[in-house]
């Protein structure tokens, strides 16, 4: 053996992946970025592309099959069209999801900040908060605010952003609180800069990497629960056309029509994954990044 072959091999660079996965988790987040583009264009472009009103029937034929009757994905129960109602569901998914997302964003990083920041009786009067929050079921206090409030697109909006309020402040906390040890917060101080100052400007921009690949995960988590509220009869009140709903609806006819539960279906595990695949990927970037 020469001290060549005897050398040991260069050691690969901490995080570093291999060039095939590398390659292949590049082509799986273009393709969900992809979809979730053309998630957000065909939402907003709903009402000039959906060939019949979501919520009305759109002539006599019920539970017509795939390309019956003029009806690209056929009709439900009710005899509306499924293309309309799965195309205006993007609205109310992507409005449930990013509105709620963004609630909880920005009220957990605002208190995220303040605890890391002001700590003492303030750092544990958010903490004992958040706690208790986390302490109950999610599901449970969702079906528990809808038997004493109307539900809707704003109520649940905000009911989900201020359940995940908690999980975003806890992160943010963790980040500014490594970033107060950092010797640029303890120049903006000796310069006389105040609190609001350091925390807007100093400890905000650098604590916000690690929330915003957790805020695309959690709009992935709201599509879930808003689609098993609406199936459970206490989301998106009907006729609304709910993805969630949609597969209720469907699940009443299955013996009928089972085709009827496969593009709801299809929508939301399609619509989790790419968010779920984009979340990976930004927080991939953003430990990279750290290291």
């Amino acid at each position: 053996m020469t001290a060549l072959s005897d050398a040991p091999a260069a050691a690969e660079p901490k995080g570093a992946r291999p060039a095939g996965r590398s390659r292949r988790g590049l082509i799986a987040y273009r393709i969900a970025l992809g979809w979730i583009v053309l998630l957000v264009v065909l939402g907003a472009a709903a009402g000039l592309i959906a060939p019949y009103d979501p919520t009305a029937p759109a002539g006599p034929a019920r539970l017509a099959p795939f390309s019956d009757f003029g009806h690209l994905l056929g009709t439900d129960g009710v005899g509306r069209d499924v293309l309309s109602r799965l195309l205006h569901g993007i609205r109310i998914s992507l409005a449930v999801g990013v509105g709620a997302t963004a609630v909880a964003a920005v009220a957990g990083v605002l208190l995220g900040l303040v605890a890391a920041y002001h700590r003492g009786w303030i750092e544990a009067v958010i903490k004992v908060a958040t706690d208790t929050v986390l302490s109950f079921p999610p599901l449970l206090v969702l079906l528990a605010l809808a038997a004493v409030i109307d539900p809707g697109v704003p109520t649940l909006t905000l009911s989900l952003g201020l359940l995940f309020t908690p999980p975003f402040a806890r992160l943010t906390r963790s980040a500014a609180l490594a970033q107060m040890k950092i010797d640029y917060v303890a120049a903006a101080r000796s310069l006389g800069a105040g609190a609001s100052r350091i925390i807007f400007r100093e400890l905000l921009p650098n604590s916000v990497r690690p929330v915003i690949s957790y805020s695309v995960v959690v709009v992935a988590l709201v599509i879930v629960i808003e689609g098993s509220l609406s199936f459970l009869g206490v989301g998106i009140p009907p006729p609304a056309p709910s993805w969630g709903s949609m597969i209720a609806s469907a699940k009443d006819q299955i013996s009928l029509a089972p085709h009827l539960m496969v593009p709801p279906a299809l929508m939301i595990v399609a619509t989790v994954l790419a968010f779920n695949t984009v979340g990976d990927h930004l927080r991939d970037r953003v430990s990279g990044s750290a290291e």
